[in-house]
């Protein structure tokens, strides 16, 4: 994935007060560290902060021009956000070098049906591998076409894209097929079924109506 430019601000400001004041003024604030530096602190614009991590997610690179001049390649190591108004509170941002692999936890993307009568457990929905810090897929798809019930799919067993090497322990289990309950065994878990409850209780109002009008 190609990395997207953006702007920033240095940050003078610190603190909630001052954190809250930058996001006033649209921006988000952000640490930006790594490779021996020391943490900068900064602000980007949000709108465009969020249509890029909307994009690529966690695994988009950014270009960073600096408003004191200086430039940086950084991806997301890890982003805060308000529940409520679903905005970004606060990034942080690990600077990368082109070329350089890195480590990173990439989603699972289930692919295919399995056999009929059957449910999937997914026990990890990301994967951990190593690749170029500009070429990170946006998601690790794992097949499960097919699979009967007491199939299981291991990391190991993950087909990886090219350049790309797992991180993961390799017997880490990602996504398990389990037989489907069948309606016999719903029952005996939650006791009387839905339709024989229904007409126990249409069987039992009128002589509860003939015992009161009595």
């Amino acid at each position: 994935m190609s990395e997207v430019k953006i702007s920033a601000e240095v940050r003078t400001e610190f603190g909630k007060g001052g954190a809250r004041r930058t996001r006033r003024a649209g921006l988000v604030p952000a640490v930006l560290y790594g490779h021996g530096e020391k943490p900068r602190h900064i602000a980007l614009p949000a709108r465009e902060f969020a249509a890029a991590i909307r994009h690529g997610g966690m695994t988009q690179a950014f270009a960073i021009e600096i408003s004191d001049g200086s430039s940086a390649l950084a991806l997301p190591k890890a982003i805060q956000r308000d529940p409520v108004r679903d905005t970004f509170e606060h990034v942080d941002l690990l600077i990368v070098r082109r070329g350089e692999k890195v480590t990173v936890d990439i989603p699972v993307l289930l692919t295919g049906e399995p056999a009929k009568n059957t449910l999937v457990m997914t026990e990890h929905d990301r994967l951990s591998v190593l690749a170029e810090a500009l070429r990170l897929p946006d998601n690790i798809e794992v097949s499960i076409d097919g699979l009967e019930a007491g199939a299981k799919v291991t990391a190991a067993e993950v087909k990886l894209p090219t350049g790309v090497e797992l991180a993961a322990d390799p017997d880490t289990t990602i996504v398990v097929i389990t037989a489907a309950p069948t309606e016999e065994q719903m029952a005996a878990a939650g006791g009387e079924a839905p339709a024989e409850a229904a007409e126990e209780e249409t069987a039992e109002a009128p002589a509860e109506a003939a015992t009161a009008e009595a």
